[in-house]
């Protein structure tokens, strides 16, 4: 299994998140899912989406499983394999008149929005790294844009270039654990309008994550980045003299023609 306590330790020396950074896994089986991770239905009497469970990890500390019994998002359910894709979905009656002015300009947007296949997978389940007992196929840090920033600079220290993402503005659960594990590259997301409603992600907030055949190179990111000098908080340049307002320059002015007073 990865080293997650050298990961964790890792983002919090060099990156502070205010919430956990998460693991994340898609369980083909039952008996994939850890005992004691809540399930939603099960354990809180609700259906959850998967922004939402994410975003009781990160800010709770829980260990969630996700079933489609558990999932409350119908397009959540589709691109993640729980549910089959049926016309209205795939030929964009869901997506037209809110977030496209036509169904078939719904229907570029559903066909391209990353997926599972329908049966692929079981369950979701979500912990935060240092409460995962699962080999984890995802990572995912929520923070500024200042320090998924960092991220993105320390996923690049090892083979330079630049981070590749797309963004659609909805169903930013299948942009971090989908794509991430379509691409096996890191990601960085842009969190989508209902992540923001109902997982009351702010404003502020954006995400980064991190496959696992990549979590030994961010380490290393990391640590190189920070040597090299980029470094998080950023550091601020203060060695230049500041221009005060006219009014306390006077003083200055007094004192070099040795008044108290000005003379007009």
């Amino acid at each position: 299994m990865v080293d997650l306590k050298e990961l964790s330790s890792a983002l919090q020396e060099h990156i502070r998140p205010q919430h956990l950074p998460l693991a994340i896994k898609m369980a083909k089986t039952a008996a994939e899912i850890p005992p004691r991770m809540r399930h939603p239905a099960k354990d809180m009497g609700f259906q959850s989406a998967i922004c939402q469970a994410i975003s009781m990890a990160r800010r709770y500390g829980w260990a969630l499983a996700l079933t489609k019994d558990d999932l409350s998002c119908p397009l959540a359910k589709v691109v993640f394999g729980f549910a089959p894709a049926i016309p209205y979905y795939t030929e964009g009656f869901a997506c037209a008149e809110m977030y496209t002015e036509t169904a078939e300009a719904g229907a570029v947007t559903e066909a391209e929005q990353p997926k599972f296949a329908y049966g692929d997978y079981h369950a979701i389940l979500v912990a935060p790294l240092t409460r995962t007992d699962f080999e984890p196929d995802v990572i995912v840090v929520y923070g500024n844009s200042a320090q998924v920033m960092r991220l993105v600079t320390a996923a690049l220290y090892k083979r330079g270039g630049r981070i590749t993402s797309s963004f659609s503005g909805r169903i930013d659960c299948a942009d971090i654990i989908i794509q991430t594990m379509h691409t096996k590259d890191c990601q960085v997301i842009l969190p989508c309008y209902g992540d923001r409603i109902f997982a009351q992600t702010e404003d502020s907030e954006m995400a980064f994550t991190i496959p696992q055949s990549r979590i030994a190179q961010v380490i290393e990111g990391l640590q190189g980045t920070h040597k090299g000098g980029v470094r998080y908080p950023i550091p601020s340049f203060l060695r230049y003299q500041a221009v005060f307002p006219e009014k306390y320059m006077k003083l200055e002015e007094l004192w070099r023609r040795g008044e108290e007073t000005p003379t007009s």
